[in-house]
């Protein structure tokens, strides 16, 4: 029973369970289930002339490439003369053996079987007096052509990207890493859209009991349809009380392959352009793609800057807010008379200032996220026009306020993982509103909390500040920031519980 006495609701059970569709296999039983289907087709065809021997074929239009259904199926049908002189049985066992030309040839014994077989772009053969039929893989498999990355930009890389058909994304990861430990698992989620979902691992390297987490958390979801990342992604990590990603994604295969070598599990989607990689650390939101194709240096001293480019997008408008506001004895005299005589006409406080000018730039960010380029980046412009230059000389923002809440924002953009920068963005507002309050104090005090948060996460039993933190009891790691040389890098990160941690040599 539920609240004031209701029944609580039946959840159905899931289609893995038992069959979707109970009805026997035959040609009546597919028109049923394909009723008012205008894609639905099926003719009859004599095999090899013999008006005595007809076997069916049912497919879905526009699923089914017909000239290799034509090719490979219907012609020898047509043509073989030796189906003439046998009966339908025997013809049925010679195709099921490879009489004709399809690579691929299933047995389908349920009515379940075959409709998802037709919505996946098969063809089948329905025999008389066969409580069986075949089907024969022609799908169309049209797809978007493999292009460069967009969000993701190789700079010293490979040039291909994850598209939305689930066996390409496999392919391209089996052409990067062409180890025969690799392996790929399937499950299938979504009643409505039977969604298949591609679990990828190194036998070997990867930890098995993260292994079969990501197995039983998507084997455990049961919605309509998994169309969008947000169906799987919140359905698998370990705490949705946190804006922080609890896994990385990447639309680039050679990113991806990298952490599946490191040690991670790899989750592809039938559908989405992009692979994830589970667990999701704070480390490896911190690394771009390039950082191992650069200079160990370059890459190191990059890192380092983006270090402390989230200290600036988090405290920085929380830091002015707090000196301007309470403890204006640490300002400068002269920066602190440039700033009295900057805000001297300015009728607003600090603190609405600087909230303002925060909300501001992020209503620009999404307006020019959400329409087209062209539009987007004139609406950017007009945009830091008016709120700049139009609100600094109308007296309605004092040029202090601007350039703090300009250089958090820009400081922000150096994250390479956008999720990762779009939760800092939360915790920016956080820590600008408890340094309204309280100044130093409650600047210090949700900095605390934020490490305290961040602290108390884990992904797939791995601490979510790995690799600052301790796993298990282990020692934290000395290379946390500082890139190695390559040929020094032996290690596989510990936090990861790979079974082999030997990188090389």
């Amino acid at each position: 029973m539920g609240f004031f006495g209701r029944k609580k609701e039946q959840v159905p059970p899931h289609p893995r369970q038992e069959p979707r569709i109970d009805l026997p296999l035959t040609l009546e039983s597919l028109k049923r289930v394909f009723q008012d289907c205008v894609d639905f087709s099926f003719r009859e065809i004599d095999l090899a002339g013999d008006l005595n021997k007809r076997v069916t074929a049912v497919f879905v239009g526009g699923m089914v490439k017909m000239e290799r259904a034509s090719d490979y199926i219907l012609r020898p049908i047509a043509q073989d003369e030796a189906l003439r002189e046998t009966d339908l049985h025997t013809a049925f066992r010679r195709m099921a053996g490879g009489a004709l030309y399809n690579l691929t040839v299933d047995e389908r014994k349920t009515t379940d079987e075959a409709v998802s077989d037709l919505i996946a772009g098969n063809l089948l053969l329905l025999f008389p007096g066969e409580k069986t039929v075949l089907s024969f893989n022609v799908g169309t498999e049209e797809k978007r052509s493999i292009s460069p990355p967009e969000n993701e930009p190789a700079i010293k890389g490979s040039r291909d990207s994850f598209v939305e058909n689930l066996r390409t994304n496999t392919s391209l990861v089996r052409r990067h890493l062409r180890a025969p430990e690799l392996r790929i698992k399937e499950q299938i989620v979504g009643r409505q859209s039977l969604t298949p979902v591609d679990i990828l691992y190194l036998d070997g390297i990867a930890d098995p009991d993260t292994v079969r987490q990501v197995e039983e958390r998507i084997r455990n979801i049961d919605i309509d349809a998994l169309l969008a990342t947000g169906n799987l992604e919140e359905y698998i990590i370990d705490d949705l009380h946190t804006a922080f990603p609890m896994v990385a994604h990447t639309e680039r295969p050679d990113r991806f392959c990298a952490g599946l070598a490191g040690g991670r599990v790899g989750i592809l989607m039938e559908g989405l352009p992009l692979g994830y990689l589970a667990p999701g650390t704070v480390g490896q939101f911190f690394r771009a793609p390039q950082d191992k194709s650069n200079n160990w240096m370059l890459a190191s001293v990059l890192t380092v800057l983006r270090y402390l480019c989230v200290f600036a997008t988090l405290l920085l408008p929380a830091f002015y807010i707090a000196v301007v506001t309470f403890h204006q004895e640490m300002i400068p005299t002269r920066l602190a008379l440039s700033i009295i005589a900057a805000k001297r006409d300015v009728p607003f406080t600090t603190v609405f200032e600087v909230i303002l000018m925060l909300i501001a730039f992020e209503i620009l960010q999404e307006a020019g996220l959400r329409l087209p380029p062209s539009i987007g980046q004139t609406v950017s412009i007009i945009g830091g026009l008016v709120v700049g230059t139009a609100a600094v000389e109308a007296k309605i923002i004092s040029p202090a306020v601007l350039i703090v809440v300009a250089a958090a924002g820009i400081a922000g953009y150096t994250m390479p993982s956008q999720e990762f920068a779009g939760a800092l963005r939360i915790w920016r507002f956080i820590l600008a509103v408890l340094a309204s309050v309280a100044g130093l104090f409650g600047m210090v005090m949700g900095a605390a909390a934020l490490v305290i948060h961040l602290s108390r996460l884990e992904s797939f039993g791995v601490a979510y500040l790995t690799p600052f933190a301790a796993n298990g009891g282990e020692q934290v790691e000395g290379r946390t920031v500082i890139r190695q040389p390559l040929p020094a890098d032996k290690l596989r990160t510990a936090g990861l519980k790979t079974g082999n941690r030997r990188r090389q040599k």
